[in-house]
């Protein structure tokens, strides 16, 4: 099977692999018509000249002069199909062809048989047929000639017309005929398999070039091919979206004149081949610049990537470490705090106890209580598994959420939040468990610190350039800027029941799901914190 390419022609019917480029085709094909016309004419010339040398005595002149002229104008009318491309080139090749076998048969009847020498032409006519046609169409005109040829000494010996006949001269003609032709076909069958070859490498290369055009379409990561002017020559869709742009610019500056910046630093100095672009949002998008060169210039290749993918891979790095590290540490921690938990019970039991005793002892239970619940906490983080994200509609997945927890937390006589959500919210791509566990803590941090008694702590929803957010605003007074630093750091808390992780893991669980936890002051200095989550349209293959 071969690609269909206007470029080749296929002319032998027989053999469909075997083709020839189309330009090279017509030039062989004019060469020869030329060859033919001055054979014809030469032919005409003979008969109207009177020219009859002893080694071309004429048999019979009028039929040759009959077989001349018809030659000559058969000739003509197939210079006209060639001049203006009337017919398909394997018809005007095969007309040619065919019309020399017949009419040079005549000839050399005419002429006085086969010891004429008129019949060695049509070996030109078959090395002709090789190059024009080939394929075993050579053989189909090798026998064709070889019958003729031998037809007509038949004839001539039947009839008597001549002296004497030549059946072995007739059968070398023959024989060099089908010589030609097998060597054609040799020759056609090897062209054959350097073309079935290309054709294969040809189809491998366009699916390779269609898988890799796929591949780049749907990466996550932004692909721009540049040159040294700046000028933009490809880029994927990720750009689109990572520069909230329509179109693909002409210049770099047209996606980001901190791109176009950070670009010309690195030509300048190649060693610093990365570098950060700020986004709007908090969002920060890592750049690499690589050269690609080739023989005419050299191009360049910006790959834009989200930091929330280094921080997702990062997150389960740390999570798998720290499983480890909390499953040693339940292990060893767990049994003797059980033992002088215990033995606290039991001693806060003997009636022996002064009432100062009894304080310290349950100082001790407290304390002890909040070592495990220190534990359990860990123990969760390191147990959280990959996370699964799915479409979801955070608009009716809150709703379902709040009713819940109302009766989880025996809080439904007494709402304590109010909900207002966007009926035009995005769908997120996050996983539902992981955004369970995040809401719980936040929604439990607001009811501890949040002053729920003052105003209901409120639950709003909004659209972003990057995806849906939710945020949970409290009455709380803030928290102080010295402490702002810290407050996603583990074991950080300004309470002494609290444990310090809730904030932590819950950072954790929203980079493990490419979301991102923030805290900001809103216009009424009422606390927020903020869960910017991925909009599940955007969602694209992740290498």
């Amino acid at each position: 099977m071969h690609i269909n390419n206007p470029k080749i022609i296929y002319p032998c019917p027989f053999s469909k692999g075997y083709g020839i480029p189309a330009i090279q085709a017509w030039q062989l094909l004019n060469v020869y018509y030329i060859y033919r016309f001055i054979l014809a004419c030469s032919f005409s010339l003979l008969f109207f000249l009177k020219f009859e040398p002893l080694s071309f005595s004429l048999f019979d002149r009028q039929m040759y002069g009959y077989s001349s002229l018809t030659y000559l104008f058969l000739t003509l009318a197939l210079g006209v199909c060639i001049t203006w491309r009337v017919l398909s080139y394997s018809l005007l090749a095969q007309l040619l062809i065919f019309t020399d076998i017949v009419m040079l048969t005549l000839l050399m009847h005419t002429s006085g048989g086969i010891s004429s020498g008129v019949g060695i032409l049509l070996a030109v006519s078959m090395a002709a047929g090789g190059l024009l046609i080939g394929g075993r169409c050579a053989l189909v005109f090798a026998a064709i000639a070889s019958l003729a040829i031998l037809s007509a000494e038949l004839y001539a010996a039947e009839e008597h017309i001549f002296a004497k006949t030549n059946y072995t001269y007739a059968g070398m003609l023959g024989a060099s005929y089908f010589a030609i032709a097998l060597l054609s076909l040799v020759l056609a069958r090897r062209s054959e398999q350097m073309l079935q070859l290309t054709d294969q490498q040809q189809h491998t290369i366009l699916q390779l070039e269609e898988l890799n055009q796929y591949i780049i379409q749907h990466l996550q990561s932004g692909i721009i091919i540049t040159d040294k002017q700046h000028v933009i020559h490809v880029a994927n869709p990720a750009v689109l979206r990572f520069s909230n742009l329509s179109l693909i610019p002409h210049k770099l500056r047209g996606v980001s004149e901190n791109l176009s910046q950070a670009f010309q630093q690195w030509l300048t100095a190649p060693e610093h081949n990365v570098a950060m672009l700020p986004q709007s949002g908090e969002k920060e998008i890592q750049c690499r610049f690589m050269a690609l060169p080739t023989h005419q210039q050299v191009y360049y290749m910006i790959i834009l990537e989200d930091i929330a993918l280094y921080n997702q891979r990062l997150q389960q790095s740390k999570l798998a470490s720290l499983g480890r590290l909390t499953a040693s540490i339940a292990h060893e921690i767990r049994n003797p705090l059980g033992a002088i938990s215990h033995a606290g019970q039991l001693l806060s039991e003997c009636t022996q106890l002064t009432s100062q005793d009894l304080r310290l002892t349950k100082i001790i239970q407290t304390n002890s209580d909040r070592v495990n619940q220190i534990i359990e906490d860990i123990l969760n983080l390191s147990k959280r598994t990959d996370s699964k994200r799915e479409k979801i509609d955070l608009a009716h997945w809150l709703n379902d959420y709040f009713e819940n927890f109302y009766i989880e937390y025996a809080a439904a006589t007494n709402p304590a939040f109010s909900l207002s959500l966007d009926n035009t919210l995005m769908p997120g791509f996050i996983d539902p468990g992981h955004l369970k566990q995040i809401m719980d803590n936040l929604c439990q941090n607001a009811l501890r610190y949040g002053q729920p008694e003052r105003a209901p702590i409120l639950i709003r929803t909004q659209n972003s350039p990057h995806g849906p957010c939710i945020e949970v605003i409290d009455n709380g007074s803030g928290i102080s800027p010295e402490h702002l630093k810290q407050l996603f750091e583990p074991f950080f808390t300004t309470s002494p029941k609290g444990t310090g992780l809730g904030l932590y893991i819950s950072r954790e669980l929203a980079e493990l799901n490419q979301a991102k936890l923030s805290y900001h002051l809103t216009d009424e200095n009422r606390s927020c914190f903020r869960l910017s989550i991925r909009d599940a349209n955007l969602t694209t293959i992740e290498i």
